[in-house]
């Protein structure tokens, strides 16, 4: 990093690194399920969660059940919630598409946007079961056209589903819920076992055991991509309010001890002010123990010279979310590269766009940003191309494909190639004619 800024606060740089213990734990949890499928299940539920079911299936029954826990305003807000992911992602497919055009005589190209066949959904239950989690994940593949999408999640003490998470899944359209978590449900997932069906693709979020089994499965199935505690860099100026930016940095913080809140910022005294404004927060709320340990841990500030510079440094960062608190927050748009989401302005916070606004926050942590964005509806598709030769068409292709075989060495694509030349094509069309 060459910007010029300083470190009020800095913390070691963030990297996926999974214990050699939970690697060595989660590949015997993932061959024990491969190898003895429900039956392994079964006993590491047991293990992990101490929760005996005799179906792992959720039953039409404990989802009514559920749904009857909740008031109806709690119905009304997770409704919502489906509604406004289901129509941004919707908006997505529309944009979409395939396409086929002759690109010269003869010679027809294009391509094709396929869901996958099915795709298996996990959602995390751990310290905060995520009530909008199951939109994030669910919604994407039903709107892609995934015909059978499987969703699993963690059994509580009680031996099934938080209610709202529960209630959460089926709206959002899941065709069948397992209650089982850990390495074990991506497990049963990515290989298959009596009760739960092998999908095509594995997705959502989770603890490091589940980050380390997507690691593990990938390639016998596909993921989105592997993810860790929740991020949040603020981008601010002396125009920002040093209240909200706290606020907003302490939203993020109580997710988890490992959890990374960052504030970049032009200005010193906004920067100074912020920190001491987050400080204060932490009597004001009941997650403060998690929040203030987070800060210890992970917790960064960062003052730069100028707004070019601190460009430079959070798109350095590619962090998960990404909030602009600055005076014209469209201003640097165009510049930003680098992040999972990009909420703009005082009037945008974080929170939005995790449970409600509709954008998705199954997004890239540890700088997977650099590379990859977060769940969409291109996340249950695949791009298939095609492509078609007439008789004059594959003539004219033909003399170019034998040339490069020619170079290869590939000698018997260099016959396919030949086996289409025709005596008609143009002499001075081609290599070497």
């Amino acid at each position: 990093m060459c910007a010029d800024v300083e470190y009020l606060k800095r913390t070691e740089s963030a990297s996926i690194e999974i214990d050699p213990e939970v690697t060595e734990s989660v590949q015997d949890i993932l061959g024990e399920v491969r190898d003895r499928g429900d039956r392994a299940v079964r006993e590491f539920t047991e293990k992990f969660d101490g929760v005996e079911r005799e179906q792992f299936r959720v039953s039409d029954d404990e989802i009514e059940a559920a749904s009857d826990e909740l008031s109806d305003e709690d119905h009304e807000a997770i409704d919502n919630t489906i509604a406004n992911v289901r129509e941004f992602h919707e908006e997505q497919r529309e944009h979409v598409e395939g396409f086929e055009r002759e690109f010269e005589e003869g010679v027809t190209l294009g391509q094709r946007i396929v869901p996958v066949e099915s795709a298996g959904t996990y959602v995390p239950g751990g310290r905060h079961p995520l009530v909008a989690a199951p939109a994030m994940s669910i919604v994407p593949a039903k709107v892609a056209g995934v015909e059978r999408v499987i969703t699993c999640a963690p059994p509580q003490e009680n031996g099934t589903i938080q209610p709202a998470q529960l209630y959460a899944m089926d709206r959002a359209g899941a065709d069948e819920i397992y209650c089982i978590g850990g390495a074990q449900a991506i497990g049963a997932m990515a290989y298959g076992t009596d009760s739960v069906p092998e999908v095509a693709k594995v997705t959502g979020p989770g603890n490091v055991f589940v980050t380390e089994a997507k690691r593990q499965v990938f390639g016998h199935v596909g993921i989105d991509f592997l993810a860790g505690p929740s991020e949040v860099l603020v981008l601010a100026d002396e125009t920002a309010d040093p209240e909200l930016v706290a606020t907003d940095l302490l939203a993020q913080a109580e997710h988890d001890p490992n959890s990374r809140p960052i504030l970049v910022s032009t200005d010193r005294d906004t920067a100074e002010a912020s920190v001491d404004a987050f400080h204060d927060g932490l009597s004001e709320i009941r997650t403060a123990d998690v929040a203030e340990e987070c800060w210890e841990n992970n917790g960064e500030a960062v003052v730069a010279e100028t707004m070019d510079d601190a460009i430079e440094v959070v798109n350095d960062y590619a962090i998960e979310h990404l909030q602009v608190m600055i005076e014209e927050p469209r201003s640097v748009m165009d510049d930003l590269t680098n992040y999972g989401s990009l909420f703009l302005g005082d009037h945008s916070p974080v929170v939005f766009g995790d449970k409600a606004v509709g954008t998705n926050h199954s997004l890239p942590t540890l700088e997977v940003a650099k590379y990859s964005g977060g769940i969409w509806v291109g996340t249950y598709t695949k791009t298939l191309t095609h492509q078609e030769a007439t008789e004059a068409g594959a003539a004219r292709i033909a003399p170019w494909a034998a040339k490069i075989c020619e170079l290869e060495g590939t000698h018997a694509h260099q016959l396919s190639a030949e086996a289409r030349l025709r005596d008609d094509v143009s002499p001075d069309y081609g290599p070497g004619r």
